[in-house]
């Protein structure tokens, strides 16, 4: 008999270690499973444009596109994916249509308003400015919950439906932001170091204000990459070469850099206040810089050929000109263009290749460089 009670005692404890354990590993599960979002609207300029340039403005030409999966009509400044592809691929959504690209596109998991050439700013290189592509997302938002509700009330969903959002939760989607570059390469072109430099707060204070926008309109995600090493750009060296004190032991501009990083600490502060200010919202800030200068640095060990030229275009003007042609040996056209764009990290002296962009995204989206460090598809958990 007392054999029989110790007997049903350690049945007892054993059954309930087993369920103890079952918990334990189900919480783990849950901790570790990805976040499903349910869209990603992207904020940008055009390390991150998908198609806004070329359908608002003027086409982008081949070689641009050439080596994008699949057959595809060249809308990046880059031979293939930029970051942003990365991103859907890793999260398994589709790719991005642009907002403005009225041919082909499908928004059912989200948009893109980034384009060639926007800053936060109104003043520089292209009047998509970060406050008019909040603007758009928020009559994209509005539009869409109109048409959604209208088309509830016939008996048949109108044919449109099957293009937009899938989810009317615009709380539960991803929002990617990658701009400022612009901000400064333009005061670069137009004023001198330090007029930059003291442009900083109120660029940024139209950055957290156009972020406060965004989440009064239901944004909860951020994904926010800071500028990256403006120096090190290849085309920057080609109007005005650099003394050799000018540059840094990696061969990049000081200058532009130090005040990039200046900008990125004022950014990193600003989204700490945003994260007081906002606690119900998850800002991550990605040292989108740090990863591209290590890149940089580490171009030979990394299976890159010398970071300081590019595969696309001419070496003696400072605007981009990929996609120029030129006669060949035999008397035909060709463009001016490398062979093996895999080995270049820079594509045409301003925007970075697929090859180096599918390091970085290697690199930044398990959230090894990122504040908090925590992996894209975790950022909701």
């Amino acid at each position: 008999m007392e054999f029989k009670r110790v007997s049903y005692m350690v049945g007892c404890f054993v059954f309930a270690l087993v369920g103890l354990f079952k918990e334990a590993t189900r919480g783990e599960d849950v901790l570790h499973k990805s976040k499903e979002y349910s869209a990603i609207y992207n904020f940008g300029d055009s390390n991150s444009d998908t198609g806004t340039f070329s359908a608002a403005f003027t086409m982008v030409y081949p070689p641009n596109g050439e080596s994008f999966p699949r057959n595809h009509l060249p809308t990046r400044n880059c031979d293939g994916r930029l970051i942003i592809d990365f991103i859907t691929e890793e999260l398994k959504l589709p790719y991005l249509s642009a907002y403005l690209d009225s041919i082909g596109s499908n928004y059912n998991y989200g948009a893109n308003f980034a384009a060639g050439g926007s800053s936060i700013r109104p003043t520089g290189f292209s009047p998509v400015f970060f406050g008019l592509q909040i603007s758009q997302f928020t009559q994209f938002k509005s539009r869409t919950m109109a048409l959604y509700n209208q088309s509830s009330h016939n008996r048949e969903d109108a044919p449109f439906k099957s293009r937009l959002p899938k989810s009317m939760d615009f709380s539960n989607a991803l929002y990617t932001i990658d701009i400022g570059q612009n901000d400064l390469s333009f005061g670069f072109m137009s004023s001198d170091p330090q007029s930059v430099r003291s442009t900083i707060p109120d660029i940024l204070s139209q950055f957290s204000q156009g972020l406060q926008k965004l989440y009064n309109e239901g944004a909860r995600f951020f994904w926010i990459h800071n500028t990256g090493p403006i120096g090190c750009l290849p085309r920057a060296s080609v109007e005005n070469k650099p003394r050799p004190e000018d540059l840094d032991s990696t061969g990049c501009r000081k200058m532009e850099n130090e005040i990039a990083q200046e900008f990125n600490k004022q950014l990193k502060d600003i989204v700490f206040e945003l994260r007081k200010k906002l606690p119900t919202a998850k800002f991550t800030n990605v040292d989108v810089y740090s990863a591209k200068y290590e890149l940089i640095k580490n171009a030979r060990n990394q299976g890159f050929i010398n970071p300081k030229k590019f595969c696309c275009g001419t070496t003696n003007v400072i605007h981009v000109d990929c996609g120029k042609k030129k006669i060949n040996k035999n008397g035909k056209e060709e463009y001016y263009k490398c062979k093996h764009p895999s080995k270049y990290i820079s594509w045409d002296g301003v925007h970075y290749s697929e090859a180096a962009n599918r390091w970085l995204a290697t690199l930044i989206l398990n959230g090894s460089f990122s504040d908090p460090p925590i992996a894209i598809g975790m950022i909701g958990n």
